[in-house]
């Protein structure tokens, strides 16, 4: 086992270089100053992304970064494009010296760069490649997508990889991870655990934690550039300075009773969405027409339906179609063609030519039609609205009332895409990233506060139980966090904060081990851990199904030299569980489609362990008689209730059982609605364990405080408490507590106070 600090310092995320360095005088001349340190940048890092706004230069980035790694390495470059960027790249590179053969098999290949589209990728095989490109990798976004694990297991041994979009989550931030997956940094699983958590009452939405933002964002900056114009990395924005974007919504009439509705209202579900669509089709497709026939300048013609598009084409004389069922040859000659003025008109879907197509020559864009995906609506118009456009952009949206739903789910994604890289600007400028390497998490503080019979430390109590007297605690109670479930500090000394149950393991054993809670605890003393199992879920672990953190925790205790000693069941509603967690396996549906992903409840567990030797002080609990007269608090009754191997839950036939609501009030300690989940452990259980496993006067430990409820119990029933506690909204809820308990037990409450006053 290392020592601590080089255990903690494993624990810091650090994102390492593995590329090398490149003489700025050996980079192509032509580019310009920024899209040369970019460049570099992505050199040094070996395996990085650029999320450049279109008309940045991304092409030449990629094929200059291509060049660099072909000659430093002797080997081949693969870039991956859309259909038809291949060839305009190809284009492109001409321009700036730089020769790439476009392939359709791995029989076209040559020495040097080479581009193929993505769906050809089959055809090749990695071994042949010392580096690899995705452009527009936004194709990543599919989180189980069978295409980006493809990419994903084809890149897994190259060693040089770059990645370029414009759009690199367009639907939601956990689309990210893929990225980042592609790139070797981290696994999708291990940055869900360690920045998201689950949003609402649903277990498939994510959402950063609150605590974790500016650190998500710095470790993001750390293997990413991101940048909408020059200046946002302190470049001069000469030459890329966007002109207007006149963007014109047209809502056209529809017959309610066409649509099937009484009136014309916004549609709500997707059947009505398709229905009220077709219903404004012919309107929607004359009143483009009308704008496209009007003049004869070049229009760029987007539709969302086969029948929008066939529509179009007829009322459009001179346009260009373009669909999917196309062959790649009439798609590549279509798209080229527009691009060079032989076609006036074209018509297409954004998901068939919304990506990495230059039409700066257009300057009128029609959508007649639109998806629920930002990320086509966006790249649709940065066709033409895009660095090196000298006219305004006019973009005309036609849609009906029914569409109302969806152009304001493409503005909420708007928003969010916009906070996305001013969140990755800002924090690049604060840490100079193009050459920033380390997640800085934080220092946590240190305090000490004490009162009557306790001490409380903030801190990390793997260092503060340094300060407890050896063989002076009568009886150890806590509740640890639970790896990937309840972080809610950013720092490395925060045991939850781990990515993986093993890491969680590794760093708990240190709190456990002989020269810590095993050198403080009194011979033949007991302590008690509460937990509970821990589910696998497909999107954070790859299977479903149930983690044995208890398990885990036992045989970690053993190996630390402790004897387990025994178990409790405590017994949980079912129902309060599957509506807290939403989890998959709890709820009724999935008995009705698939039982074999049903689960019962998880049950908390309250496992006990003994330090080896001889108590010296043995506790007499028991009242009766026969044992120890007068010296006790539990009745036989209660100790009959108690030697089961189930603690039931309170209900209205078992008014004796644990009330699952009975915990101190947190809602003063939580600092974000991420805490919704902290839930205490229950005053019932902790005082069935501090009446059992200790005497009063005894001292009782908890290195995970909290905001008190071990040591408001102990302080009630008359022991001491010392406890340690790493946050410090909750040591400070935890010192209101342990206030309170001593007022109490004195008779000092709230209210005798107030009277008196």
């Amino acid at each position: 086992m290392t020592n601590y600090e080089e255990f903690i310092q494993s624990k810091r995320i650090v994102v390492n270089p593995s590329g090398f360095d490149v003489d700025p005088a050996g980079i192509n001349p032509m580019l310009f100053e920024f899209q040369r340190d970019i460049v570099r940048w992505a050199l040094r890092k070996g395996k990085a992304a650029c999320f450049l706004d279109c008309g940045l230069g991304k092409t030449p980035i990629q094929l200059e970064w291509a060049r660099q790694v072909a000659m430093h390495t002797g080997g081949d470059v693969l870039i991956l494009a859309p259909l038809a960027v291949a060839a305009q790249t190809a284009r492109e590179g001409e321009k700036f010296g730089v020769h790439v053969t476009v392939c359709r098999t791995a029989d076209d290949l040559r020495p040097g760069i080479n581009i193929v589209n993505y769906e050809r990728l089959h055809y090749f095989t990695p071994e042949r490649f010392s580096g690899i490109v995705l452009d527009e990798s936004s194709i990543l976004k599919a989180f189980g997508g069978s295409l980006r694990k493809e990419i994903t297991e084809f890149a897994s041994g190259i060693p040089y990889r770059l990645a370029a979009t414009a759009t690199p989550a367009p639907n939601d931030l956990i689309e990210l991870t893929n990225h980042a997956e592609f790139l070797d940094v981290m696994s999708g699983k291990e940055i869900i655990a360690l920045f998201f958590t689950q949003d609402g009452n649903t277990t498939h939405q994510w959402r950063l934690k609150a605590h974790a933002r500016d650190d998500f964002w710095r470790w993001m900056s750390s293997w990413s550039v991101a940048m909408r114009k020059p200046s946002d990395l302190g470049y001069e924005d000469d030459g890329f300075i966007l002109p207007p974007c006149n963007v014109n919504q047209q809502i056209v009439d529809v017959d309610a009773f066409q649509s099937g509705m009484l009136f014309a209202v916004e549609a709500v579900g997707l059947d009505e969405q398709r229905k009220a669509r077709r219903a404004s089709l012919d309107n929607r497709v004359e009143e483009a027409a009308r704008l496209v026939n009007g003049n004869d300048e070049s229009w760029l013609v987007w539709c969302d339906l086969n029948d929008e598009s066939a529509a179009l084409a007829k009322a459009i004389p001179d346009a260009i179609e373009v669909k999917g069922s196309d062959t790649a040859e009439h798609k590549e000659d279509a798209m080229l063609g527009f691009a060079d003025g032989r076609y006036r008109v074209i018509v297409t879907k954004p998901s068939i030519a919304g990506f990495g197509m230059n039409w700066q020559h257009c300057a009128n864009v029609v959508f007649v039609g639109l998806s629920h995906s930002y990320e086509q609506y966006y790249q649709a118009i940065r066709r033409s609205w895009r660095f090196g456009q000298k006219r305004p952009v006019n973009v005309h949206i036609i849609t009906s009332v029914a569409d109302g739903m969806v152009t304001d789910n493409i503005q909420r994604k708007e928003k969010q895409a916009m906070d996305m890289f001013d969140n990755i600007v800002r924090h690049m400028s604060v840490t100079s990233e193009v050459h920033q390497t380390e997640h800085n998490e934080m220092t946590y503080a240190e305090d000490v506060a004490t009162g009557e019979d306790w001490t409380l430390y903030l801190g990390d109590s793997i260092k503060t139980i340094d300060k407890i007297a050896s063989d002076s605690i009568g009886f150890s109670i806590f509740s640890p966090p639970f790896p990937g479930m309840y972080a809610y500090t950013n720092s490395a000394h925060d045991i939850g904060n781990s990515t993986h149950i093993d890491e969680m393991i590794e760093h708990f054993s240190y709190l456990v081990a002989p020269e810590k809670l095993m050198r403080i605890m009194m011979p033949g003393r007991m302590v008690a851990i509460h937990l509970m199992q821990l589910t696998a879920m497909k999107n954070r672990d790859g299977y479903i199904g149930v983690k044995d953190y208890r398990g885990r925790v036992i045989k970690m205790m053993e190996d630390a030299g402790w004897v387990y000693a025994g178990e409790v069941t405590i017994d949980k509603n079912p129902q309060i569980q599957a509506t807290r967690n939403k989890e998959r396996g709890l709820l009724f549906k999935t008995l009705a489609t698939d039982s074999s992903l049903m689960r019962m409840a998880l049950a908390d567990y309250l496992i006990y362990f003994r330090k080896p030797g001889d108590n010296p002080q043995p506790i007499q609990a028991g009242i009766s008689s026969k044992y120890n007269p007068g010296a006790g608090w539990i009745t036989e009754e209660e100790w009959i209730e108690w030697a089961a191997p189930v603690w039931y839950r309170m209900t209205k036939d078992y008014p004796g059982g644990i009330r699952e609501t009975d915990v101190l009030n947190v809602r003063q300690a939580k600092e974000t609605d991420d805490e919704r989940h902290l839930c205490p452990l229950q005053i019932g259980v902790i005082e069935r364990a501090v009446k059992l496993w200790s005497a009063p006067g005894d001292t009782v430990y908890s290195p995970f405080a909290g905001v008190g409820s071990e040591g408001y119990v102990s302080l009630m029933h008359n022991r001491k408490f010392i406890g340690g506690e790493l946050k410090e909204s909750y040591f400070r809820s935890a010192i209101r507590n342990l206030e309170s308990a001593v007022r109490e037990r004195g008779g000092r409450t709230l209210f005798s106070l107030m009277a008196a006053d």
